[in-house]
């Protein structure tokens, strides 16, 4: 019977949804139905557990998982010895620290002598120690953002996404300590089989992450600033140039990235580029 790697994701919520998505989108089926702990994958040598996020690290350490998708801000809170094979570049956020919003903030010594409230005790300690600050940790579990409010704490440190929730219990975000993101993370006793799955893995994810930052791009240019255009889109290699029935015109087919995206498209029409199209693209293998 063939092994399979053993893969521990967080059970739900919407980081087990892009952790399965990024898996699907990578080719890899799965028969699990609703409530499973556990399931095989149909067409790849791959076994998944559906785990709370914050045992992940453990299990992963443990090695009854050999790798696993979970939060930057689990990984390091927890503290285990394992490490990061690949950044998937979703489930993003931030762990900051806020004050009350009417209170004002000079730097990172105005924590001197405060009482902090966090569900990160470990991230905050080591903050802490790093810039040479001697504060009171209380950890709290959840409702982090109410410990001013009530008298347990003066500071809070705290995930951050928009900012709404400490702004209705009268914070205001001054610092922040940790940009995370979902990370695959591994044991670091996988045999060469098992790395030679992760390998086949890695490369199935890699090329979803390269397809999801860039574009097919298609457009028509005069043969006169084919030159300048060519410079603009470099592609993986270079761009693909035909001729068309229209003397002095060329089609150009090419790869842009989207963080460049718009600036490239300005830059295409001044030299006279038309009729651009832009498509998706599902997978990218270079």
């Amino acid at each position: 019977m063939e092994k399979k790697l053993k893969i521990a994701i967080q059970k739900s919520g919407r980081l087990n949804d892009d952790s399965m998505k990024i898996l699907k989108e990578a080719g890899i089926e799965f028969n699990n139905g609703l409530n499973m702990l556990k399931a095989d994958a149909i067409n790849f040598p791959l076994e998944v557990f559906f785990l709370r996020d914050d045992d992940i690290p453990q299990y992963v350490e443990d090695g009854i998982a050999d790798i696993g998708i979970v939060g930057e801000n689990v990984m390091l809170e927890k503290n285990k010895d394992i490490k990061i094979v690949d950044r998937l570049g979703f489930s993003k956020c931030r762990l900051s620290i806020a004050i009350p919003k009417n209170e004002k903030y000079k730097g990172v010594q105005d924590l001197q002598g405060k009482r902090i409230a966090t569900s990160y005790p470990t991230i905050v300690s080591k903050y802490l120690k790093k810039n040479k600050i001697a504060a009171e940790i209380h950890e709290i579990s959840g409702s982090v953002e109410i410990a001013p409010s009530i008298g347990l704490a003066d500071v809070i440190v705290d995930l951050v996404s928009s900012g709404s929730t400490l702004f209705t219990n009268g914070l205001k975000e001054v610092e922040v300590i940790l940009k995370s993101e979902a990370v695959l993370v591994a044991n670091k006793s996988l045999t060469k089989y098992q790395l030679g799955i992760l390998d086949k893995l890695l490369f199935r994810i890699n090329a979803v992450k390269k397809a999801k930052n860039n574009k097919y791009i298609l457009l028509n240019a005069p043969n006169k600033n084919l030159d300048a255009i060519c410079k603009i889109l470099p592609g993986m290699k270079s761009p693909t140039i035909m001729p068309l029935s229209d003397k002095g015109w060329s089609s150009v087919h090419s790869v842009v990235n989207e963080n460049d995206f718009w600036d490239i498209i300005e830059k295409l029409k001044a030299l006279g580029a038309q009729g651009i199209l832009v498509v998706p693209i599902e997978k990218m293998i270079l």
